[in-house]
């Protein structure tokens, strides 16, 4: 009987991978290899002759066929890294992306003063990944996670919990923020922006496996801007900033909305790929 080593499984991985059309079969195979191991993917480099035994072998086995059918390496290990911070996905959460980290860095490049006690609200909040994340740069703030999903409210929960925040970080269900009472320094989200129609012509890790209510913006992608506008105008203090996420192309759009419902754009801030990704708001001086 043949002995099953790393490198033996993650060759025959790469090559299925690679012929289902996975974008990096390699790094998704050592991702996947590593988590069935209970090891860091690194440490499959500095001893690929590494011996696997028959049960990590068949969960490797497994998880390969349901990448091999495109599900994303989150979606099959249920997590993900976004700020450095680790991450549950559920099946009612969107993938967190480093292109998100963008409305992240964009806000705390604005705060003055990141000891202050600072008031934040994450609309369509999924896992939580926007609020968590700056909660944990900002030691004074508390903050409020909304999302019309009660599944993806729970989720966010628990990674509240499992990050230690939970004492600074509540989540409800709710439709943006309607029937919130409170007013807010921070503002941000990262809402549903893909025309309808696009969304089966997207890659299959996103059509297939993200949920369509967190996709879905409408006609031309910016029927959640358009919702979301007024309130956050209402909603946001005189010194307040909102940091939303578009899509490519968007800009023009959503600043058109922002600036409608009284808010003034304070700038834009490109994603690591170079893209437009995020809009930054605040109070436009004539608002009382």
């Amino acid at each position: 009987m043949s002995v099953a080593t790393a490198r033996i499984l993650l060759e025959a991985a790469c090559c299925r991978l690679a012929a289902a059309g996975v974008p990096d079969p390699r790094r998704d195979a050592r991702l996947l290899l590593g988590a069935a191991l209970d090891l860091p993917p690194a440490a499959l480099l500095t001893d690929p002759d590494r011996v696997v035994g028959p049960e990590a072998a068949e969960r490797f086995r497994v998880d390969v066929e349901r990448r091999e059918k495109r599900e994303p390496v989150s979606r099959i290990l249920g997590r993900r890294e976004f700020w450095s911070l680790p991450f549950r996905v559920t099946p009612a959460t969107l993938d967190p992306r480093p292109d998100s980290e963008t409305l992240v860095e964009a806000v705390l490049r604005v705060i003055p003063d990141r000891n202050a006690q600072l008031r934040l609200a994450d609309l369509g909040t999924g896992t939580g990944c926007l609020l968590l994340a700056l909660l944990s740069e900002l030691p004074r703030a508390t903050g409020l996670g909304i999302d019309c999903d009660p599944s993806a409210v729970a989720t966010a929960e628990i990674n509240a919990r499992e990050l230690g925040l939970a004492d600074r970080a509540v989540f409800r269900t709710g439709d943006w923020l309607a029937g919130v009472s409170d007013d807010f320094d921070v503002i941000v989200s990262n809402p549903p922006y893909i025309p309808t129609e696009e969304i089966d012509r997207l890659e299959p890790e996103v059509a297939q496996w993200e949920p369509r209510l967190a996709l879905s913006g409408g006609v031309d992608g910016l029927d959640a801007y358009r919702a979301m506008a007024p309130q956050i105008a209402s909603h946001l203090r005189r010194d307040g900033v909102a940091a939303l996420e578009f899509g490519a192309g968007q800009a023009r759009g959503v600043s058109d909305i922002l600036e409608a419902s009284g808010l003034e754009i304070r700038g834009f801030r490109h994603d690591l790929a170079g893209v437009l990704r995020c809009v930054l708001a605040s109070r436009g001086s004539a608002k009382k």
